[in-house]
């Protein structure tokens, strides 16, 4: 159990610190309204802090499948951006959204929801541009569209040391070496919870 908690961990460090760095940058905390855009590998984890942080956080998602799952993890709500009615009732309501979707996608849904001041922070590199965002979006309401990448050194010991008081783990999938190329292909249609990790002890038997 230690070993896999040790393996979670460091599972952890990228996804984690990934997402930790902006909401700890925008000062994310109790009282605030978060939305977290995605419920992948980056998703999953920035729910989870979110949630730790006190604020209240919504899950953003395409899928109505990933709500029981999401609210698992630490969300108070979850809305399917695909419902505009459902989005609507949320305009100018946010003073945070991290997007973590490498998908090309229109960001003026999620500007839109912003209150005065507030911030759409993007992590994901799509393979194509985003549609160019609507700027009477941004200026009417002083609203900032910025991008976060990682952090240095200081702040992952900063994440990890948070991650350990308040039991917060990457969900992964365990699998052996030699269900590498099944894993690959798996991941290529987003099926995995969240994270694969090799289990090295695989290394040691025959391939079939």
């Amino acid at each position: 159990m230690l070993l896999l908690y040790l393996i979670t961990q460091e599972t952890a460090v990228c996804a984690g610190i990934t997402t930790y760095s902006p909401l700890r940058y925008w000062n994310v905390s109790k009282g605030d309204k978060v939305g977290i855009v995605g419920l992948g590998g980056l998703g999953h984890m920035a729910l989870k802090f979110a949630h730790a942080f006190g604020a209240y956080t919504i899950l953003f998602t395409t899928s109505p499948d990933k709500t029981e799952d999401a609210k698992r993890l630490g969300a108070d709500e979850v809305v399917i951006s695909k419902n505009e009615d459902e989005m609507n009732k949320h305009i100018n309501s946010f003073d945070f959204i991290l997007d973590t979707v490498s998908a090309s996608h229109n960001l003026d849904a999620y500007t839109q929801l912003l209150k005065r001041g507030g911030t759409l922070c993007l992590l994901g590199v799509p393979e194509h541009p985003h549609p160019s965002p609507s700027i009477a979006n941004l200026i009417f309401k002083r609203r900032s569209l910025a991008g976060s990448l990682i952090g240095g050194i200081q702040e992952t010991q900063e994440m990890l040391d948070f991650c350990a008081e308040h039991n917060i783990v990457c969900d992964i999938e365990l699998i052996p070496i030699q269900k590498i190329n099944e894993a690959y292909e798996r991941m290529l249609k987003s099926d995995v919870k969240y994270r694969f990790v090799i289990d090295i002890a695989s290394l040691k038997q025959e391939s079939n």
